[in-house]
């Protein structure tokens, strides 16, 4: 290591004099990282609170991340209301993640010398921190292209979404809250000093940042973070519409459910249709049958039968988890505690099943929480916006429910088992 330092760095990016912007110092650096800890923190909440709106400690087909042990300490039963809570903050969740990515990047140019400093450890100690440096980086990116991945419905991953981005993004948050624990401080006095303040290159403040042979300036500190705000603010108009809704929709260029796939009352959005999701026209044809089950009984009911039942409405958007989501939609169907009711089951409608005639898949089948299943606004929906459901939209029946995830409002449901093990 001793001759590694005195022979020097090879050429190339491990010399200081390599990077040669006059923008690079601690003054840009705290900046664009006190955005991020801004930032992060509330997509780490807002990421916590989407997996908590799977309710995945009710059963394990609920749970796309086993083995989650710990992590999952802060888990608790999702509520219903207000119903448009899912659509709030995986709304947040999503527009927030895209809008940083020009400060995350931003924030990556201006410390790109320390990824290259020579030697690559010079202790124990700093070796120690290159590997956070590492982990933070590494994770970093691999949260964020997943993410981004998955909002643009592009699946590549090498196994499930849901398991990948999860872990992912606990490596990149405890590398975070590390390096964050050691630099605050001194971004805080960078911040202060102001950016006119631009160390030496070889001072212990420079931190190693500041180049040697600046290059002369052809634009000003903050002329950078105009420029890194107006592309998120670019970002944030193509992307945020497919989460706000209305006339805003039209302008998420960018994002793959910008706009609605049709007119009428089944024109909004949807994520998989039934032709993609295996359903053939003979499994929700006239042979349909809806079973219920519970307290040791069973009913196995027609679609007319359940009209005949009371149809109750609800308007509930669909919210998922790529970000999008629909405005309020006009549901009219039997009330899950209806249903519950014909097997016997009083007010307090225990939990339930439900299960899709659709043949393998994620989410084919979850399991409501019992605060879902007695909301008076779950129902087994029959109609929207006073038409029947169309195929795609989860003909013959499909459940809605608020506040729930979308891939929680099950289409094409063929059996609900209320109560027992699952």
């Amino acid at each position: 290591m001793g001759r590694a330092r005195a022979a020097g760095p090879p050429p190339g990016p491990t010399r200081p004099g390599f990077w040669r912007s006059p923008l690079r110092g601690p003054w840009l650096t705290a900046v664009f990282g006190l955005v991020l800890l801004a930032g992060v923190t509330v997509l780490f909440v807002t990421g916590l609170l989407s997996y908590a709106a799977y309710n995945p400690d009710l059963a394990p087909r609920n749970d796309q991340t086993p083995d989650k042990g710990w992590l999952g300490f802060y888990l608790f039963t999702w509520p219903t209301s207000p119903y448009w809570l899912y659509r709030l903050t995986q709304g947040v969740h999503t527009v927030l993640g895209v809008v940083l990515v020009p400060v995350l990047l931003a924030k990556l140019w201006s410390v790109i010398p320390k990824l290259f400093e020579w030697p690559p450890v010079r202790s124990l100690s700093h070796g120690l921190e290159r590997l956070s440096l590492l982990l933070l980086v590494g994770g970093a990116g691999f949260t964020f292209v997943t993410g981004i991945l998955n909002i643009q419905l592009d699946y590549i991953f090498p196994g499930s979404f849901y398991v990948l981005h999860f872990y992912g993004a606990w490596v990149f948050i405890g590398a975070f809250v590390l390096h964050v624990t050691f630099r605050l401080p001194r971004a805080v006095r960078a911040v202060r000093a102001g950016r006119g303040h631009q160390p030496d290159s070889g001072s212990a403040e420079a931190a190693g940042l500041v180049s040697p042979r600046p290059s002369p300036a052809t634009i000003s500190r903050r002329g950078a973070l105009v420029m890194v705000g107006a592309g998120s603010f670019a970002l944030l108009v193509v992307t945020a519409g497919q989460s706000i809704g209305g006339w805003w929709r039209q302008t998420a260029l960018l994002a793959p459910h910008g706009r609605d796939p049709a007119k009428g009352p089944n024109g909004f959005q949807i994520n998989k249709t039934a032709a993609s999701s295996g359903i053939r026209p003979s499994d929700i044809g006239p042979a349909w049958r809806l079973t219920v089950r519970g307290a040791g009984r069973q009913e196995v009911l027609t679609r007319q039968m359940l009209l005949a039942m009371p149809q109750r409405q609800a308007a509930l958007p669909i919210a998922c988890v790529e970000g999008w989501s629909t405005p309020d939609q006009q549901w009219s169907g039997v009330r899950l505690t209806d249903l519950a009711a014909l097997v016997g089951l009083g007010t307090d409608t225990p939990q339930v099943l439900v299960e899709s005639v659709q043949r393998g898949g994620s989410f084919s089948s979850v399991v409501l929480a019992p605060n879902q299943a007695r909301d008076e606004r779950s129902l087994l929906a029959l109609h929207v916006n006073g038409a029947d459901l169309s195929p795609d939209h989860g003909y013959p029946a499909r459940v809605i429910i608020p506040a729930a995830p979308g891939v929680h409002n099950t289409k094409w449901v063929t059996r609900l088992t209320f109560g027992e093990p699952v």
